[in-house]
């Protein structure tokens, strides 16, 4: 998936050693509803950076595929993020996934391990 980034991600507090989970939703929209989701997306972006245990929050545009949004948060706690699933900031989400035009794509993910710039380096030595 070719993306734009629509949403600000703010500075990684991820420590290496965590475990971290990361929730990935999908949807894809009819012409007239795109600009309605991104409307109501980009504030609960905002929104749920600021809640506890939030790493990151992040929105992409499809380039290739432009009616494909991806909303993309990284969690601390897994028990952190089920706690902003039952929330009532969640329901936005809810509702935006409701209005896609296909059944959304969710998944959630623990990372044990990552790595940077520096594993690129490590590799062409």
């Amino acid at each position: 998936m070719s993306t734009k980034n629509v949403g600000v991600l703010p500075r990684d507090r991820q420590k290496a050693s965590q475990s971290v989970v990361r929730s990935t939703i999908r949807l894809t929209f009819p012409p007239k509803k795109l600009k309605e989701a991104l409307t109501i997306l980009k504030p609960t972006i905002e929104q749920t950076k600021l809640e506890p245990g939030c790493i990151g929050c992040r929105l992409y545009q499809d380039l290739q595929e432009e009616r494909a949004l991806m909303l993309e948060s990284l969690w601390s706690r897994e028990e952190d993020l089920w706690f902003h699933v039952r929330s009532p900031k969640f329901l936005d989400v809810l509702l935006v996934m409701e209005m896609a035009a296909e059944a959304p794509e969710v998944r959630f993910d623990l990372i044990g391990r990552s790595w940077g710039l520096e594993a690129i380096e490590k590799a062409r030595g």
